[in-house]
């Protein structure tokens, strides 16, 4: 197989794990005789630099013109700390996804057993916790109308949605779901807000075509309990933007790390997979990020490829690792090893090339995996 992959590294953070990510496709191509080709370009912060825009237009080109999209983080602190920049990096994630039309966005969480011991919750709680929350992406209040008075004393962000943006997300969820476990949860607030009653609505309606898929309904603040009083409840979340947003966060805090969890934005265009974790830009050139998100992200890819041999291949590299205590230094700040470490054994584990016994010593000098 050949594809063009368009390669966003972002800030901070950002280019060194993409790179991963990178070597490790590098890696299934030579294993399994595709052919990645890759179309670098900007957006965020490092974009606003070189020209001034947080996206540049030859960046929307190259991504329309590509088969997927490998992103890295955007942000930096000299926009954070200033409420008046009138462009920031977040402006050029947000553009892409209404340019590409990206109206899902799809995250996994699951839970490793030999990070239990990380997770904020017992181990009972999440043993065996493996969900998926669908997040609407192109519609209310992050794209509604935005009003400040001309005092300054008064604030609107208009949260509006069509029956089509639900539809077309839910109709995704629903197909996942019953390629699962056959269960939906619509998380909303549709005690208070209009647009959650629409949600609720359409959600209702659609659910007929569905008659194998089981739905149930949850305000979003009990959501945001049970995730932490019974995650192993969920199968598929679905939800708006602002609440997937929030629980979605919330979510990947169970696993252990924020640097673990991948993400897919998809749509009518181009697909785009990232990791969730923001451009950490404390870490930035040190070595020591977490790669596993990104490079998680990268599986998701060769899944919408179609490539799911090569994909379940790259999952059980990265369990590989975390099993044999190959991890970076969020998940243990004493005795971890460089991200740089930890992509190429998971290509190493991909091409084929980890010996039955594993030197640690060796790896620790940050010399070949292989010796």
């Amino acid at each position: 197989m050949k594809k063009n992959i368009a390669i966003i590294f972002g800030d901070g953070i950002g280019p060194e794990v993409t790179q991963q990510s990178i070597n490790v496709l590098n890696a299934v191509a030579g294993h399994f005789g595709h052919e990645f080709n890759y179309n670098h370009c900007l957006m965020g912060a490092v974009a606003i630099d070189a020209t001034g825009s947080p996206l540049p237009d030859e960046t929307i080109e190259i991504c329309l013109n590509s088969d997927a999209i490998l992103f890295g983080a955007i942000g930096h602190p000299k926009y954070d700390n200033d409420p008046g920049a009138k462009v920031r990096p977040e402006q050029g994630l947000l553009k892409l996804r209404k340019s590409l039309q990206l109206f899902a966005n799809i995250r996994p969480v699951i839970t490793y057993p030999s990070l239990h011991h990380l997770s904020p919750l017992k181990n009972k709680q999440i043993e065996g916790v493996d969900f998926i929350i669908f997040r609407e992406l192109t519609g209310g209040i992050y794209f509604g109308k935005k009003e400040l008075s001309e005092d300054g004393l008064t604030a609107l962000d208009e949260c509006t949605y069509s029956r089509a943006e639900i539809e077309r997300v839910a109709h995704q969820a629903f197909k996942y779901a019953g390629q699962r476990k056959n269960k939906l949860t619509l998380v909303d607030k549709a005690n208070v807000l209009e647009t959650s009653r629409l949600w609720r609505k359409v959600v209702q309606e659609i659910a007929a075509q569905y008659p194998g898929v089981k739905v149930d309904y949850m305000f979003v603040d009990n959501a945001a309990m049970q995730i932490i009083l019974n995650p192993k409840q969920f199968d598929v979340l679905l939800t708006e933007n602002m609440f997937g947003d929030i629980i979605s966060d919330e979510a990947s805090v169970i696993t252990g790390s924020l640097g673990l969890l991948p993400s897919a934005s998809v749509g009518n265009s181009t697909a785009l997979f990232e990791p969730i974790h923001g451009s950490y830009p404390q870490a930035a050139g040190k070595d020591i990020a977490n790669p596993l998100g990104s490079i998680l992200s990268a599986a998701m890819m060769l899944d919408y490829f179609g490539l799911h041999k090569e994909a379940e291949l790259v999952r059980e590299a990265v369990e590989w690792t975390l099993l044999n205590g190959f991890v970076t230094k969020d998940i243990d700040p004493i005795n971890f090893y460089f991200m740089s470490t930890i992509g190429e054994l998971i290509g190493d584990y991909v091409a084929d090339r980890i010996p039955d016994r594993v030197n640690k010593n060796n790896i620790e000098l940050r010399k070949s995996t292989i010796i």
